[in-house]
């Protein structure tokens, strides 16, 4: 990187995702998908004429309960170092979405950002005024995520759970580049 890298102390905000959040959020994602699964199943099962007992109820409550624990769980263990984050500095701006390598863009490469979807699947969108300004950095993780549209590529990252929230990001965003939020 041909600029000074970014550090707290100097001016630099750190977005994160908090692992509980994320870990809770995976958990009643996974949750409500099994259920209506395991619902499902049951009713077809009921439909063809196969009346359930009581101890394939059990188990079924019983998956309910486990299923969506040890998958969040696993979840979690995969992208323990992994998850999203973003520094703002008077250098620039660094992200990384979960699961992929960092990217740097200096204030001046940014044409605009802005926020879509919303809860915990919000993404900011970043739009670069042109990709040869974008710095990949090193690491582990899959390359960047890009949005191929009309006004030209940008990157997506998940802030839905950073910590402090996306309101805040986007004011942060607001006080660097004020014309391009």
């Amino acid at each position: 990187m041909d600029d000074h890298p970014l550090e707290p102390g100097e001016d630099a905000t750190t977005f994160f995702q908090p692992r509980a959040e994320v870990f809770v959020t995976v958990l009643w994602v996974c949750a409500a998908v099994w259920f209506l699964c395991r619902g499902l199943s049951v009713l077809v099962q009921v439909l063809l004429g196969d009346v359930p007992t009581i101890g394939e109820l059990i188990r079924v409550l019983e998956s309910l309960l486990v299923v969506p624990v040890v998958t969040a769980s696993v979840v979690m263990l995969v992208v323990w170092n992994r998850l999203g984050w973003m520094k703002s500095s008077v250098y620039g701006l660094e992200f990384a979405a979960t699961g992929r390598r960092g990217v740097h863009l200096r204030w001046a490469s940014i044409a605009s950002v802005g926020l879509r979807r919303w809860g915990p699947f919000t993404e900011l969108v970043v739009t670069p005024t042109d990709l040869a300004a974008v710095t990949e950095l090193p690491g582990p993780g899959r390359r960047p995520r890009v949005l191929r549209r009309a006004s030209g590529p940008a990157f997506l990252i998940d802030v839905g759970l950073m910590s402090p929230g996306p309101q805040t990001l986007l004011a942060e965003l607001h006080r660097r580049i004020p014309s391009r939020v």
